[in-house]
């Protein structure tokens, strides 16, 4: 009986985890994204951690994603593009500083601080994450370890 009780607490803990990372955000948070995303569709909220909420929905044929703050501040949007889509002094920079990698995925981040599409490049066993302003500038540059997959 005693093996069955714990048993119970711990799937009771798990559920209760599981359930405290998605739910309904602050109306602060709520207002902000219906005033910032008025014509979202299929709205989706996760709890990132105790003071910031993600909402993933549909807008535009796209998929997106928006981070907000507790006190309804927005932090970032990012979404999926088509490398057709791809802006051109972007694709020049690619081509010149990252020549034979192959693009697995590129998305748009907006940020207060502005725009940047970011990349997963992938050559041979290397991956790289990358980000380049939409002048053609690389603002980050990272090896993509195996730590990072976990």
């Amino acid at each position: 009986m005693k093996k069955v009780t714990i048993l119970f607490a711990l799937v009771i803990m798990v559920f209760s985890q599981a359930c405290a990372t998605t739910g309904t955000p602050p109306s602060k948070v709520k207002s902000a994204f219906a005033k910032k995303f008025p014509t979202a569709k299929k709205v989706k909220w996760d709890k990132e951690n105790d003071t910031e909420w993600e909402a993933e929905f549909k807008m535009n044929g796209k998929e997106y994603s928006a981070n907000f703050i507790n006190d309804g501040t927005w932090k970032e949007t990012e979404f999926e593009i088509k490398k057709s889509e791809i802006p051109t002094a972007v694709k020049t920079t690619l081509d010149k500083e990252f020549a034979g990698y192959k693009i697995e995925e590129v998305e748009v981040s907006e940020t207060v601080n502005g725009k940047v599409y970011e990349f997963a490049l992938e050559k041979g066993e290397e991956e790289l994450e990358i980000a380049i302003s939409p002048n053609g500038k690389v603002t980050k540059k990272k090896v993509k370890s195996q730590d990072d997959e976990d």
